[in-house]
This record gives C-alpha cells, structure tokens and sequence, in this order.
C-alpha cells in the first residue's frame, strides 16, 4: 500500500480508501437496500481486512443508509479497538436527512448540526475530513466556508472538502477563502472511472493547479466494471446496476472499455475491477480511491488492484479506447498552447 499526501496538508493516506457506503442498508432503506445491506458482524470483518491490508483512509457519509453506515462504522472502530490516530475518518454532509426545510444543504444551520450527530454517530471528538457532499443552489458559498472554518477553530475538524461541485464553483471557493483567511477546501471528492472520463476537463486541471487531493468516488462506475457486465462477461444477474442504475454511464464508450479490460485481464489472470481500479491508480492527479464491498472476496480483490503496474502498452491501450472527445474550449486551448510548449525552458 502507497500513501499520498493530501492535498496541501501534512496528512497521508492510503492510496486506496475504504467506503462504507455498503453498510447498514436494509429492506426499509429504499435505494440503499439495492447499495448493500452489510450488518454489524460483516462490517468488523470488512474493515479489520482493509486496515490489515494498510488502509488508512476510511469514508462515509451522513445520508448512507440516513446515518446507519456512521453507527456501523464507529461500533467497528470500538468494537476492533481501533487508535484513534491510526485512521483518517472522514464523513460528508449536505443531503437530504430529514423532512424539513432546513434537513439539507450547506448552511451554517445545517452544518453545525450535522457535525453534532455525525460525532455521536463514529462515537468520535472529531472528524479527519468534513466534506460538503452536494452543491447547494441556495446558501451563499461565504456562510458555508464560515462555518467550516468555525469547526476547525474548534477542533471538531481537521480538515475540510467538497463533493460534486463544478469547477467554477470550487474556484471560488478557494479565492473566498483566501480573501476570509478561512479554512480552504483541501479535496475534491468526485465521479471518476476509465468508463467515464469527464472530470479531465475541468475539474482535473483545477486540482493540479491548485493542488487539492482528489478522491474518486465509484472507480468501478456503479458496478459497470466489476466484469459482470459488458462484452464477455458471463452473466449480468446479481449485479447492483440491474436494480441501481448509476451513476449514468454512455455504454456505447464503456463497452469498448470493458472489453480492452478484459483483455489485458485475462492475459494476467486478473479481474476486469482489478485492471480498472489499477488504471486509476496509475493517475498521477489521483490521491485515493474509494472501494466499497459487500463481500470479503470482492474486498480481496479490490485490494489487490495495489499490486498491478500496467505496462506503457497497456496504458497505451486503454488510453486510446477510453479517451474524451474533443469538446471546447478544450480542443483550441490544446492547439494554442502547442507552440508554447515547444518554446525551451
């Protein structure tokens, strides 16, 4: 296991992340039974394996399973005696917890409050990474940075991030906090996998430029590449996207993709998911990414995506399949900026 630091901070963790996504969902749960319904016992197992193996780096949020996988997740902590300072815990808020108007968002209101239940939940004094989970169209983006930064002054959090924001949006923010002497948003937590590549365009620029750690969520695109699907695979049933379709994926790009995966698979002897989480490990502009399981066995073989290096060739490969089409203004700012590339150091 590699360890890489995150964003701007002085803290490291594991290049892969363990998420709890899958944990605590039930027949009553709505599309979180579809998710996983991983109980208490399967949950010790699940996370005494990753931290085994070196994971460091474990994820959740509020919403999964409206705040089960948090009480998992801390019982487990207790229940395995885990050190507190051995594992980076981080947690999300923003979506919708409950049936009034102020249930949701990124408000200072909300904030405060969700930070409260998500450290009675863990059974924790404070959280590693505090991410705003959702983009809110309505609280002014200063009143979310005030509180987060209120939050860290008060040691509830160390550090703070933001899940599935636009590029400008996330720009802002940061010149925000510069301007406030606020506490900046050190991640960006985004939808990233070799059957969709959108977040090169914009959002990957952003975090090299501004050096924030990217974390991506759902590596194997909601299951799409977990070989259960696509050219070659054997059967489709079982597989969480027959009953959870997401997130939106173009198949006409995935299928190609899965079979160039497939292919480079058997020629190892490796899971199609192996080879598509190594592809993402292989991204220099990747910090960690977030694996879930249901199973020790899918775990397992998650865990040993660490282990791959493709080769040029195959990366080769698997960028020609995979790669974006032009789109502007991304196509005449490559063809600009040829001539200055070429202009010697």
């Amino acid at each position: 296991m590699k360890y890489n630091r995150l964003g701007r901070t002085g803290l490291y963790v594991s290049e892969l992340c363990l998420g709890t996504m899958t944990l605590g969902g039930n027949a009553d749960a709505g599309m979180w039974a579809a998710i996983g319904a991983v109980d208490q016992a399967e949950a010790n197992g699940l996370i005494a394996r990753a931290l085994e193996q070196g994971i460091n780096f474990i994820d959740t949020a509020d919403i999964y399973s409206f705040g089960q996988s948090e009480r998992i997740l801390g019982q487990a902590m207790r229940d395995l005696g885990v050190v507190r300072s051995d594992v980076v815990l981080a947690t999300r808020t923003g979506g919708v917890m409950g049936p009034g108007p102020n249930d949701q968002g990124a408000s200072r209101g909300h904030i405060m409050d969700s930070i409260q239940r998500s450290l009675e939940r863990l059974q924790v004094d404070h959280i590693d990474l505090y991410q705003i989970h959702a983009s809110d169209p309505v609280t002014p983006i200063e009143e979310t940075l005030r509180a987060l930064d209120d939050l860290t002054r008060q040691g509830l959090v160390r550090h703070v991030g933001v899940s599935n924001w636009h590029a400008g949006r996330i720009g802002k923010a940061l010149g925000l906090s510069a301007a406030l002497n606020a506490t900046r948003f050190e991640t960006l937590q985004a939808y990233y996998s070799i059957a969709g590549r959108d977040i090169e365009r914009e959002l990957v620029p952003l975090v090299i430029e501004e050096q924030m750690g990217l974390l991506v969520w759902s590596p194997l695109a909601g299951g799409l590449l977990s070989g259960k699907f696509g050219p070659g695979a054997s059967t489709e049933e079982g597989a969480r996207r027959s009953t959870f379709d997401f997130p939106p994926v173009d198949l006409n790009q995935a299928w190609p993709c899965i079979a160039e995966i497939r292919a480079i698979g058997d020629a190892r002897g490796m899971s199609v998911a192996r080879v598509a989480l190594a592809w993402l490990l292989s991204r220099s502009h990747v910090t960690s990414v977030i694996i879930g399981a249901k199973r020790m066995d899918q775990l397992d073989d998650n865990l040993g995506a660490v282990d791959v290096v493709l080769t040029d060739e195959e990366l080769a490969r698997l960028e020609v399949v995979s790669a974006l089409p032009p789109c502007y203004p991304g196509w005449m700012v490559e063809h600009q900026n040829a001539s200055r590339r070429a202009v010697p150091s």
